[in-house]
């Protein structure tokens, strides 16, 4: 079951207040809490942690809404979306400091609203698609002509690649085998594909690269490596041929 967006509102308008979560509620968002000052929010958020604040910029009491942020933004990395009835060029230049997603203007439209929370939950996932690609690259092998280092139990180990027999897919990662050791690596068998020296290695199937120089057998539908039967896909198997007649 997919789990709503949670949002917290902070206005010190509850007629306002009680209208957003309202309209909120009615897109499919959860609402965690509506509180009026910058202090409850920051107690909020250690207990609920919200995927986004809609935060009113001016804010009564010690912390405006600006100051709120710079609050909540000390420990945790959360969405603002501003809203506010009027900001001159300064109160706008303090609250920009804090990298906010949206502005809202009141008063507004429900579907002012509802772009704003779309595009802002847009950027968040372009966000976490960005780490998880910095990650994989963090992780991807560094090849070279007769060698790749690959990261295994937290350290950079050398793999010669005469001694790779084949690659495995497994969903986003892929699994190096050679006679005495198998690598998981957190990268996807194609970017292995892309970066292993075509000379040396091959793709038989969806799901695996094969080392040309380690094939003891090729039969129909499957190769032989040091005794382990590795489906070969039909529509690649005269490139296979070719390739093991021109080593």
């Amino acid at each position: 079951m997919d789990t709503p967006v949670k949002l917290l509102i902070v206005e010190d308008d509850m007629i306002i207040a009680a209208n957003i979560s309202l309209q909120l509620s009615n897109l499919g968002y959860e609402v965690t809490a509506i509180v009026p000052r910058g202090e409850e929010a920051i107690l909020q958020i250690q207990e609920n942690q919200p995927d986004i604040v809609l935060l009113d910029i001016h804010l009564k009491g010690a912390l405006d809404g600006i100051a709120t942020a710079h609050e909540m933004q000390k420990n945790a990395d959360i969405p603002i979306i501003y809203l506010t009835a009027n900001a001159d060029e300064a109160t706008f230049n303090r609250a920009k400091t804090t990298r906010p997603h949206a502005f809202i203007s009141k008063p507004f439209r429900k579907l002012d609203l509802q772009r704003a929370i779309e595009l802002t939950i847009s950027r968040m996932a372009e966000s976490q698609a960005l780490e998880i690609e910095q990650d994989r690259a963090r992780e991807a092998p560094f090849i070279l002509s007769d060698r790749i280092f690959v990261r295994h139990k937290e350290r950079m180990v050398k793999i010669f690649i005469e001694d790779i027999f084949y690659i495995e897919a497994e969903r986003n990662y892929c699994r190096i085998f050679t006679k005495n050791k198998e690598y998981l690596l957190a990268t996807t068998l194609k970017l292995m594909e892309e970066k292993l020296p075509a000379r040396h290695f091959i793709r038989i199937h969806r799901s695996y690269i094969i080392n040309l120089s380690q094939v003891d057998e090729v039969a129909e539908s499957h190769v032989v490596i040091a005794r382990k039967a590795i489906p070969l896909s039909k529509s690649l198997r005269e490139e296979l041929l070719k390739r093991i007649q021109t080593i």
